[in-house]
């Protein structure tokens, strides 16, 4: 079983503003309202996937009590710690006339130590050595940065595997405990290097260094110029396929959601970056966090174009067809591809 942990889970409010403008009224269009955080996006995605998985986290409040509603609801197994206080609300403004996807996050209430105990036992009663940890996402104030670390190090104990989506702290402390699979987008991988990732060759590069230092696997997200598969048996660049991108919330997240779920079933690389590519351009095409289609999933998968990077040298200039490579020539084009960077 997949397990997914969301320590800092939010109601996500999705509105849609045309010509969404800074300081000036602007009229809202359209709106949603879905359970969030971005280990319960992955269990969503999952469920659609048909893998078996369990949301847990920490809830609190009239939002938290929404969330485990619309869960119930779409029958994801869950079982999460209700505290004091009140689950968070995130805005997303959708703008489709400007091309534009803003987040307003709030930061999370405070967690209190028993509570985090609490949580951590039913993570860990019966994680089994068949056992997936997805941790993922924010803490709430006052959880400290090495938390991912110390449970990446329980699940190994355990014999499970463990995939980390984080930033900042969490991500650094997090790889020092060895996770089986990291997945930052690049804005993250540089800030983690302190340098800019200039190209895939660059990224992949550095994501060879997270190898180093222990990770199995790293998969880094690139927005509209595609992502970054590395394993000590191969590196593959792979494009975002052309969508028309709805909202890009959860895009990241379901690219976890079907690196899970190709952990979890053994697919071969070329399976798993087909499926990842495939699942996170599907997302974007959904309003607010509504998990994909699965038919569309199985579409795009056909459309996932993927090549070598030979680090020695450049990024490989053709297809396994033999075809030339096809370069972006237009803003356009770079506009309309899968956003993975959330």
């Amino acid at each position: 079983m997949i397990r997914t942990v969301t320590l800092n889970p939010a109601v996500d409010k999705t509105v849609q503003i045309n010509d969404f403008a800074i300081g000036t009224v602007n009229r809202i269009s359209a709106l949603r309202i879905d359970a969030g955080g971005k280990g319960i996006n992955v269990a969503k995605v999952l469920k659609v996937l048909g893998e078996d998985c369990r949301a847990l986290g920490i809830l609190a409040g009239h939002n938290g009590h929404f969330i485990k509603e619309q869960l119930d609801k779409s029958n994801i197994d869950n079982d999460f710690v209700f505290t004091g206080g009140e689950t968070r609300t995130n805005l997303k403004v959708v703008d489709p006339i400007g091309a534009s996807y803003t987040d307003l996050n709030e930061p999370g209430g405070e967690v209190l130590a028993v509570d985090l105990k609490r949580l951590e036992e039913k993570i860990f009663s019966d994680l089994r050595e068949d056992g997936i940890l997805v941790l993922d996402g924010s803490v709430p104030a006052r959880v400290t940065p090495d938390i991912y670390g110390h449970w990446i190090r329980r699940a190994e104990d355990a014999g499970a595997k463990t995939i980390l989506d984080a930033d900042g702290q969490l991500l650094q402390e997090g790889i020092k405990a060895r996770p089986y699979l990291v997945k930052p987008n690049v804005h993250e991988l540089e800030s983690l290097f302190g340098r800019k990732l200039l190209g895939p060759e660059a990224v992949a590069q550095a994501a060879r260094e997270l190898l180093a230092a222990g990770v199995t696997m790293v998969v880094v997200s690139m927005g509209a110029e595609g992502a970054v598969f590395v394993q000590k048996a191969y590196t593959y660049y792979a494009e975002a396929p052309l969508v028309e991108v709805q909202s890009t919330v959860g895009a990241g997240d379901a690219m976890v959601a079907a690196l899970a779920c190709s952990v979890a079933k053994g697919y071969s690389p070329e399976k798993m970056v087909r499926l990842a590519m495939a699942t996170s351009a599907a997302q974007v095409l959904t309003p607010g966090t509504q998990p994909p289609e699965k038919e569309m999933v199985r579409t795009l998968e056909n459309r996932v174009s993927f090549w070598p990077i030979i680090l020695s040298g450049t990024l490989s200039r053709y297809r396994k067809d033999g075809h030339s490579r096809r370069e972006k020539s237009s803003k356009d084009s770079s506009d309309k591809r899968a956003q993975m960077l959330l």
